[in-house]
């Protein structure tokens, strides 16, 4: 519950000094423990699954059983018509699909959000996948926050968080809250900086206490 400890506790859980930030060494060591910092999605379906997809259409039954009426009255040129069409549209259907997948992949990759961090003394700018816990995150207006967050500094920050929350403003944080209760509601938690919402105004910097799923 890192919204119930002062951010001086956080940082030292971490191990980490918010004026560095983490080493690259570090940062290889907790990537390889926590892994990349993406939320995993459905597994990805084979050639011949997308095969036996394409089958599963009312048209498609249709005409397999067209080809079956035809091979018992003996017109095989024609059975084999039929079952030719449905092998070609069934082809034609994984080859869309897949190449839809590419694209839906390319499309994330650059679509994937860049984040400022403090490594090594110095800001830079990473993919967001490369992010792990203990990274000192600096959050400014227009960004979206690339994991969850503890926050150490704020000032004037808000950040939308209506999908997490409901609420149409965005919400004020405060780095310096604490909040001792374990049921505090997330909209409550102003000291915290959640995955995935978005900054709207101010500025601030907070150490990462989750990663990925």
């Amino acid at each position: 519950m890192w919204f119930s400890k002062s951010k001086e506790e956080v940082l030292k859980e971490f191990n980490v000094n918010p004026l560095t930030g983490l080493s690259n060494e570090e940062v290889k060591l907790r990537l390889d423990k926590y892994g990349e910092n993406k939320l995993k999605g459905k597994p990805k379906k084979s050639l011949v699954t997308l095969f036996f997809a394409q089958l599963k259409d009312m048209l498609i039954y249709v005409l397999l059983g067209a080809s079956v009426i035809t091979i018992a009255i003996g017109e095989y040129v024609d059975a084999i018509i039929i079952l030719l069409v449905v092998v070609l549209n069934a082809v034609i259907g994984v080859v869309q699909e897949y190449k839809a997948g590419k694209a839906i992949e390319a499309l994330q990759q650059l679509t994937t959000p860049k984040s400022l961090v403090r490594r090594d003394g110095e800001v830079k700018e990473i993919n967001s996948e490369e992010i792990v816990p203990g990274d000192i995150i600096i959050i400014d207006a227009g960004r979206f926050i690339p994991a969850d967050i503890r926050l150490i500094e704020s000032a004037n920050l808000q950040i939308e968080e209506s999908a997490l929350t409901g609420e149409s403003v965005p919400s004020d944080k405060n780095a310096n809250d604490i909040y001792e209760d374990p049921k505090t509601p997330i909209g409550d938690k102003s000291n915290m900086a959640f995955m995935s919402t978005l900054v709207t105004y101010g500025r601030g910097e907070g150490v990462v206490v989750t990663t990925a799923m």
